[in-house]
């Protein structure tokens, strides 16, 4: 089963790294008007975070299955991620985007990628404000895969937002020392 799970997981980081080059403006660029005309998909506002970092880390725990997830608030909505490292940008499974406020029309569904079991379909997203452990991030490039995918994963369109991240001894370290 953790073979099938990390096939899964490296296929969907595949993905996320092949359609990253089409998604438009950096992580601080891109209007809710822009996506929603490019994408179809719209998202709750939320109010701008009051910190954008903190002096300190973030520390997750290697769990029995081997991989890091954190606590993630997206638009405010409380989210569990995979931390993948390897991901371009966040995926997100359709429970999770809708828990966020993201709404698509299956006709913006569309292929985003190949993995090991076939194509991928997803859309492109924004996040309008994605948080962990205290560090806040703005217009968050991200997917939206309706199907297949189990576990919302937290890419490298926060992770490289990101001061440090540093593994050892079966702890993940996000943030600056």
């Amino acid at each position: 089963m953790i073979g099938r799970s990390l096939i899964f997981v490296f296929g969907v980081c595949a993905i996320v790294l092949a359609l990253a080059p089409g998604l438009e403006g950096s992580s601080e660029e891109g209007s809710d008007a822009a996506l929603a005309k490019n994408t179809g998909i719209t998202a709750q506002k939320s109010a701008p975070a009051t910190a954008q970092w903190y002096q300190g880390g973030h520390t997750l725990v290697r769990e029995g299955d081997g991989h890091f997830y954190a606590d993630v608030a997206v638009a405010g909505a409380p989210l569990r991620m995979m931390v993948d490292t390897g991901a371009s940008v966040i995926a997100l499974t359709a429970a999770d985007a809708s828990a966020a406020g993201l709404s698509w029309n299956d006709a913006d569904v569309r292929p985003i990628g190949r993995g090991a079991s076939g194509d991928v379909h997803g859309v492109a997203a924004m996040l309008s404000e994605v948080e962990v452990g205290g560090m806040a991030r703005h217009n968050v490039q991200a997917v939206i895969i309706p199907e297949g995918l189990d576990t919302s994963l937290l890419g490298q369109s926060f992770l490289s937002a990101i001061d440090n991240v540093e593994i050892a001894d079966d702890r993940m370290i996000l943030g600056a020392q």
